[in-house]
């Protein structure tokens, strides 16, 4: 992975983190994150999927050295530790997601109809 690409994965990691905590969000923001969130996923996928045919590949031929199929194995674990975090982050941005849009909706029901006239 690159140095440009790490650092925006940190920061979309990052800001997935405090949103999910209980940071506020716009609904622009909540969609913009889903995206790219689900993005990452989509990714880190493919990423994995390819290592593991590679894996299979080392492990079908006896002259692999040992060095490489112990790298693609971490390789492997390390993207499915990543999977998994960002299954977990999709899914509480999922749940904070519905929080605020429920505060919004309840908000808007306790303040009235802008078009009714104040009593």
């Amino acid at each position: 992975m690159n140095r440009v690409s790490h650092q925006l994965d940190l920061a979309l990691t990052t800001r997935l983190r405090e949103v999910v905590g209980g940071e506020v969000a716009s609904e622009s923001e909540l969609r913009g994150l889903a995206e790219e969130a689900e993005g990452w996923l989509r990714a880190t996928d493919a990423q994995l999927r390819s290592s593991e045919e590679r894996l299979t590949k080392l492990n079908a031929d006896q002259a692999s050295p040992l060095t490489e199929i112990a790298a693609e194995v971490r390789r492997v674990e390390a993207l499915s530790q990543e999977r998994q975090e960002a299954r977990r982050l999709i899914d509480g941005l999922e749940e904070r997601t519905r929080e605020l849009r429920t505060e919004w909706l309840k908000h808007r029901a306790d303040s009235g109809s802008p078009l009714q006239p104040n009593p």
